[in-house]
């Protein structure tokens, strides 16, 4: 068992002027069985960017949003085997296909049991 503090809090202050803006949490945990109590800190260490990826299968269909006047796209979409959903108001596509043609920012959900 134990406490999780967030920086600025008492207990915390100490630590906080120590790491700054590292410092993501301090725990207290208590060991009952050695009659011990432990303070723990979570630091940030590194910090890069990063962007997150999909773990969507290819074959998986997903919706897709086409402007109403991109005629040009929506024949490429239809041509890639892909249709329109009234009930979604939104294009049906194979994530692979998805891919293929560069839509990846168009995808708005997945699609379940097509």
């Amino acid at each position: 068992m134990g406490t999780t503090l967030r920086p600025g809090q008492k207990g915390t202050r100490e630590l906080l002027k120590t790491y700054g803006d590292q410092l993501i949490c301090v725990r207290y945990r208590y060991d009952k069985a050695r009659g011990k109590r432990y303070k723990t800190v979570e630091l940030i260490v590194d910090e890069q960017d990063w962007t997150p990826g999909t773990n969507i299968q290819p074959d998986r269909r997903v919706f897709i949003e086409i402007g109403y006047g991109e005629m040009e796209l929506r024949e490429e979409v239809k041509a890639a085997g892909g249709f329109w959903s009234p009930e979604k108001r939104a294009w049906v596509l194979s994530y692979r296909k998805v891919l293929l043609l560069g839509l990846e920012k168009r995808v708005i959900d997945e699609e379940l049991g097509l």
